[in-house]
C-alpha cells in the first residue's frame, strides 16, 4: 500500500467530481468565467508580447488541432495554452479570486480548452474541468500561504498546478497518475516578480506557461510518465521551497463540501487588483465626479501592506506598468473618474496635471487594513482640497467582488469593451450567447466555428 499524499487526497476527491454534482448557480458562475476569460484574451492579440510568441509559434508550427485565439489560427494543444494563456493576462482585466493573491482563470482555462477541443470533449467536460482546476489551484495557492506572493507569482506557479488538475480531469486520469501530473506541474512551477524592476514582459510568459506546463504534465501522466508523490508536502517540496508560512492543512480543509471558485471577482478596472479598492474609495469619495488638479490640495491612501509590497517600486514608464503604479490609478479615477482601458496610455503617462497630481499623494500602509489581508484587500482615503473641503472614502470590497458583484449588463458591457475593434460586433454578440450556453454545446472544437 503506497503512503497517502497530499496531491492524492486532493487528486482523488477532485477526481470523483461530476458535472452532475454542481449546482445550476456554480454551472452560471463557471459559464461567465470563461466568457470573462475569453474577453481579455481577446483583448490581447495586438500586445507585444503576445505578437512575439505568436512568432514563434508560427515558426514552430505544429498539428492544427485547438484553437489560437489571439491570431485567430489553429496549433497543436501546447503551443495553444501557451498563446492563450499569455494573451488573457496582458490587460489586466482576467478575474481574481482574492483570499488565494491567484488569477485562476489565465493558466487554468487556456490549458483545459485547448485540451478539450483536441479531445472533442463536450462543453460540460470543459466547464467540469475548469471547476476542477480552479479548486486544485486556489486550494493549494491558500495552503501556501502570502509569505510565497513576496518572491513568487502565485498565478503562475500555483497555477501550473491547477491547469494540471482541469486536464487530469478532462483526460479522466486516475489517483496514481494524477498525482504524477501534479509532481510534474510542481516541479515546472515557477514564476518570479523580479521582472517588475526593469518592466520585462515576464508576467504574460508566467501564465503562459503555467497553462503549457500544466497540461503538458497532465499528457506526460496519461503515457506513465512519474512525478514527485510528494511535491506540495514533502521536505524538498514546493511548500517549504517556497514558503515560510504554508499550512498543509488548508488545501484540505472542508474538501468537497465548500467550492472555493465560488468565491472568485471579476475585475471591473483595467489595472492590477490591488490597486481597486483605492480606485473605488477614491470614487467613493469624489462620487465619481472628476477633478481639475489645481482642485487638489492633497491625497492621503491607507493600504494593506501586501499592496505596497508589490506596488511601491513600480515605475509608470509604461502603459502596462501604469496598471501596477497606485499614484497613476489614483490620478486617474480623481480625474477622470475611471481606470478604464484607454486611460492607460503613453499620452496620459507624458500628461502634466496627471504627473501634478500624482505628485500630491501619499501612500502608507496601515496595520488594521493589513491584518485583514489577504482574506480583504481594503483601502482609505481622504483627499483635501483646495477649498479645505475634506472628501473621504473607504472600500473594502471593490467592484467584482463576490460580495460586490458586477450586475449581467456590466459582464457583458466589460466583454464588449474588451472585444470591441478587435472583432466584429455580431462574432462579439454570438461568443457571448455561446458562452453561457457551453454545458449544452456536444463539442467544445465547434465552439469558434462560424
Amino acid at each position: 500500500m503506497l503512503e497517502p499524499t497530499l496531491s492524492g487526497r486532493l487528486g482523488e476527491c477532485l477526481s470523483r467530481l461530476s458535472f452532475n454534482d454542481l449546482l445550476e448557480p456554480q454551472i452560471r458562475k463557471l459559464k461567465i468565467y470563461f466568457r470573462d476569460w475569453l474577453g481579455s484574451a481577446i483583448a490581447g492579440k495586438n500586445e507585444a508580447p503576445v505578437q512575439i510568441i505568436l512568432d514563434i509559434i508560427r515558426e514552430l508550427g505544429g498539428t492544427p488541432e485547438s484553437t489560437i485565439i489571439p491570431s485567430e489560427s489553429h496549433g497543436n494543444c501546447l503551443m495553444a495554452a501557451l498563446a492563450n494563456g499569455a494573451s488573457s493576462h496582458v490587460v489586466e482585466m482576467d478575474d481574481l479570486h482574492r483570499e488565494s493573491i491567484l488569477h485562476p482563470a489565465a493558466p487554468i482555462i487556456p490549458a483545459v480548452l485547448a485540451l478539450a477541443e483536441r479531445e472533442k470533449a463536450s462543453g460540460s467536460d470543459l466547464l467540469l474541468a475548469i471547476a476542477v482546476g480552479y479548486e486544485a489551484a486556489i486550494r493549494v495557492a491558500i495552503a501556501v500561504g502570502p509569505s510565497h506572493y513576496h518572491c513568487w507569482h502565485t498565478t503562475s506557479t500555483c497555477g501550473t498546478f491547477g491547469a494540471a488538475a482541469g486536464a487530469a480531469r478532462l483526460l479522466g486520469l486516475n489517483e496514481e497518475q494524477t498525482i504524477s501530473a501534479y509532481g510534474s506541474a510542481g516541479t515546472q512551477a515557477g514564476g518570479l516578480w523580479e521582472f517588475l524592476t526593469n518592466n520585462a514582459m515576464s508576467k504574460q510568459l508566467h501564465t503562459g506557461k503555467a497553462a503549457l506546463n500544466g497540461l503538458l504534465s497532465a499528457l506526460l501522466a496519461q503515457r506513465g510518465f512519474t512525478g514527485a508523490r510528494k511535491i506540495l508536502e514533502g521536505e524538498k517540496g514546493f511548500f517549504r521551497a517556497t514558503s515560510s508560512d504554508f499550512d498543509p492543512a488548508k488545501c484540505l480543509a472542508q474538501l468537497g463540501k465548500e467550492f472555493y471558485f465560488e468565491r472568485n471577482s471579476l475585475k471591473y478596472h483595467a489595472s492590477c487588483g490591488h490597486t481597486h479598492s483605492t480606485i473605488d474609495a477614491v470614487l467613493q469619495a469624489t462620487q465619481g465626479v472628476a477633478h481639475r488638479p489645481d482642485e487638489i490640495d492633497s491625497v492621503s491612501v491607507s493600504v494593506y501592506q501586501g499592496a505596497l509590497d508589490l506596488l511601491k517600486d513600480i515605475v509608470p514608464t509604461t502603459p502596462y506598468f501604469a496598471k501596477f503604479n497606485l499614484p497613476f490609478c489614483i490620478a486617474s479615477a480623481l480625474m477622470f473618474g475611471h481606470a478604464n482601458l484607454a486611460d492607460f496610455s503613453p499620452e496620459r503617462i507624458r500628461n502634466p496635471e496627471m504627473i501634478q497630481v500624482m505628485q500630491k499623494i501619499r501612500i502608507q500602509a496601515d496595520p488594521e487594513l493589513s491584518a485583514m489581508y489577504p482574506r480583504k484587500w481594503p483601502a482609505r482615503v481622504e483627499i483635501v482640497k483646495r477649498t479645505g473641503e475634506r472628501l473621504t472614502g473607504s472600500v473594502t470590497y471593490p467592484k467584482g467582488d463576490p460580495e460586490n458583484p458586477l450586475s449581467e449588463s456590466e459582464v457583458v458591457g466589460k466583454f464588449k469593451s474588451l472585444t470591441r475593434g478587435l472583432i466584429a460586433d455580431d462574432w462579439a454578440d454570438a461568443l457571448c450567447e455561446r458562452a453561457l450556453a457551453l454545458d449544452r454545446l456536444s463539442d467544445v472544437s465547434g465552439f469558434f466555428i462560424r
